[in-house]
């Protein structure tokens, strides 16, 4: 699998190149559902085409159940190419996810995917920092499998959330210097790929650093030095405050970072432009979608300082 390729802006690849990988799958089959704590689910579904093209940030477009028109733009979490799978996790928010939630193995639901530009890499950035707060986990995951084990890249993921994560933490095996005492949390399956991972909450989760992910992204930023500062890069999915923070980052360590929105969407095709947002540009602002223009922005077009701006200097 190959990732958006290198751009000399930084920034995420024109969406021009992945309108061709937009594929229709409506005999698509529920391999398995698993339920978390707080209405989680992660599901997994025989996808192959999709499977095949997906990438860092793009998602599906899912029609939920047969009695609903609409479908649902869900983040893909994980893909794999030869079996002809994707994996989506998401968390149970008014009807239509409620529906996927009692999809059974073996069922039939309908697809579009993969939607969507993706992250982009640099070589010369190698030190890939993922942020990922709650239902903003599952991009980072992808990023985190797809840079395991390859060269030149180092990642390091943290992951936050406000209620229990949608998985078992254990205590890193993987040392990480510079990170807070006492944040030994991880994600289990990012160690077994050899990503080192740690985990922040407010809610007073054993082995978790005790703040918001962006706080310990700063904390663990902070006891970098120039050189190694001069290798970070930074990828986020989250709600928008948190990304907000992000760019705030990136900024107070002048390292570059990627942020991948979550917006309502209608169609998921660029045809309502329902999922417009405002984006900084060197001619002035314009509107883009987050379908297909993103969802993966340059966080400082995105959330830009200055008056009138996103996002503002405000902490």
């Amino acid at each position: 699998m190959s990732l958006a390729p290198d751009t000399a802006g930084g920034g995420a690849v024109a969406p021009a190149a992945h309108r061709g990988t937009i594929f229709v799958e409506d005999d698509a089959v529920v391999l398995r559902q698993t339920a978390f704590a707080a209405g989680q689910f992660i599901i997994r579904i025989q996808a192959p085409r999709c499977a095949a093209a997906a990438m860092p940030g793009s998602f599906a477009h899912v029609r939920c159940d047969e009695s609903l028109p609409m479908r649902r733009p869900l983040s893909i979490m994980r893909a794999h190419a030869a079996e002809g799978w994707i994996e989506i996790l998401y968390k149970v928010h008014g009807h239509g996810l409620e529906l996927l939630s009692r999809r059974k193995p073996g069922e039939h639901l309908a697809l579009m995917g993969p939607i969507g530009v993706g992250f982009s890499l640099h070589a010369g950035r190698p030190r890939g920092l993922l942020i990922g707060g709650g239902v903003g986990i599952p991009p980072m995951v992808f990023l985190a499998e797809t840079l395991a084990g390859r060269a030149p890249w180092r990642p390091l993921a943290l992951f936050g959330s406000e209620i229990p994560f949608p998985f078992k933490s254990r205590p890193s095996t993987i040392l990480v210097p510079g990170m807070p005492a006492g944040a030994i949390a991880s994600m289990p399956l990012l160690e077994e790929w050899g990503v080192a991972s740690r985990l922040a909450s407010c809610a007073g989760y054993a082995g978790c650093y005790d703040g918001f992910v962006t706080a310990l992204a700063a904390d663990y930023l902070l006891t970098l030095n120039a050189a190694a500062l001069a290798e970070v890069e930074l990828f986020a999915c989250g709600p928008t405050p948190m990304l907000q923070a992000t760019a705030r980052l990136a900024r107070q360590f002048k390292v570059p970072a990627q942020v991948c929105l979550e917006e309502f969407m209608a169609c998921a095709v660029g045809g309502c432009a329902g999922c417009a947002v405002a984006v900084h540009t060197p001619a002035g602002p314009a509107m883009k979608r987050v379908c297909v223009d993103g969802p993966v922005f340059d966080a400082a077009a995105v959330f830009f300082a200055g008056p009138g701006s996103a996002d503002g200097e405000q902490e």
